[in-house]
């Protein structure tokens, strides 16, 4: 299986071009928010879009998409761009997409119209917009995709479950193409207050932009982000036959449970996902040179993690963490994870840890910092955790 195409829409840019940009320069999509709505919230920084989704959309389409169905066939037309718009019959094309909360702002949106005005002010595509599974059925309609529309919901390691997901589909013969990712538009009162509640923000409204630091010893939580991320998938003989360019080899994807903790991660649970992704691909550690890590920020996961891969692949690979540039997209983030390392094969430039000012000293892990580093990367490991002791870690080769 290859990838051969790549979509994104980050608080870095609007595209796959000014995200990746951004990533290797070290930039920041954290800032505090100044609407009105989020004036009493007890935490108002967030990583959100620099771009409109529904500006590239006609308005009378936009107006029944919630703001991540939006930015999932934004996201989803650019990827497919990408990869040359394959001829595949419908029949055989496939789209995956997770996402964690599914169409919150709508939901939310329309309960205060419901409450302020009534039931008859309120809009008759609510239901498709709140809809978790709306961003892949409205892809696949776009795309013309018949072999199935999936959605994982895994809290924030749908989106890397959702390309786990679109290769088995490959490797079992369901689809030749499949478009898979996630995407998340978090950004409201109910899901700020609610993590702000769990303690689990980052509360560095004075720097804004230092306010997600992924391993260094003063990290204080995450920074809720909103984004989405797609990839196309191939079976490699049908991106040959039709001489497609290709990014990256996906090589092997793992994914399991913890059955431990609803919240609290398990790093055993890791050290498998990691270890079966690694065997799928036919790798050994020694093969890894990149770890592209979960990494969200927060004082228990990170070293929970760092011991994860410390144990499975060692402590010689470069480890990353773009969610310090990005904030932590939920649902997406696991497949923006994974197009930044697929990036870094290609180009051969491993994207720096914003603010890694001191890295934890229990952390023994080979962490970028600074500018970014030029090396080459032969084989990578993306990893994606998510509430409820969900693991998945993707393997990506050199083509």
């Amino acid at each position: 299986m290859v990838v051969t195409g790549l979509g994104a829409m980050t608080p870095l840019g609007g595209d796959l071009a000014a995200t990746w940009d951004g990533l290797v320069a070290g930039a920041s999509g954290v800032a505090v928010i100044e609407d009105e709505w989020a004036r009493e919230l007890p935490v108002r920084l967030a990583a959100q879009l620099p771009v409109d989704p529904a500006a590239t959309l006609p308005r009378k389409d936009s107006r029944k998409l919630d703001r991540g169905e939006q930015m999932a066939i934004v996201t989803a037309r650019q990827a497919w761009a990408d990869a040359g718009s394959p001829e595949v019959a419908p029949e055989r094309l496939a789209v995956v997409i997770g996402t964690g909360y599914g169409g919150v702002q709508s939901t939310l949106g329309q309960h205060r119209i419901l409450e302020q005005a009534g039931a008859r002010r309120m809009s008759p595509h609510t239901v498709i917009m709140l809809m978790p599974n709306g961003p892949a059925a409205w892809v696949s309609i776009d795309l013309g995709a018949k072999a199935g529309a999936r959605t994982p919901v895994s809290a924030c390691a749908s989106g890397a479950e959702a390309i786990a997901t679109g290769m088995e589909m490959i490797q079992h013969g369901l689809a030749d193409v499949v478009v898979a990712g996630g995407v998340e538009a978090p950004v409201d009162t109910l899901p700020l207050a609610a993590f702000a509640q769990m303690k689990a923000l980052s509360t560095r409204h004075g720097d804004p932009a230092a306010a997600s630091r992924p391993f260094d010893a003063d990290r204080d939580g995450f920074v809720l982000g909103e984004g989405a991320g797609l990839l196309v998938l191939e079976r490699a003989g049908f991106a040959a036959a039709r001489g497609a360019r290709v990014y990256a080899v996906a090589a092997g994807a793992a994914t399991n449970s913890d059955a431990l903790d609803i919240v609290t991660a398990d790093p055993a649970g890791q050290r498998r996902a990691i270890e079966a992704a690694l065997a799928g691909a036919g790798l050994t550690p020694t093969d890894i040179d990149l770890v592209h890590a979960h990494a969200t920020s927060t004082p228990v996961g990170d070293p929970l993690e760092a011991e994860a891969i410390t144990q499975t692949i060692g402590t010689h690979p470069a480890v990353t963490a773009t969610k310090s540039m990005t904030g932590h997209m939920l649902g997406a983030a696991g497949a923006v994870g994974a197009i930044a390392t697929v990036l870094s094969i290609r180009d051969g430039v491993i994207p720096p840890v914003r603010n890694l000012d001191r890295l934890d000293p229990t952390i023994k892990l080979d962490v970028v910092s600074g500018p970014a580093r030029h090396e080459t990367v032969r084989a990578a490991v993306a990893n994606a955790f998510g509430f409820g002791g969900h693991n998945v870690s993707l393997a990506f080769t050199a083509p």
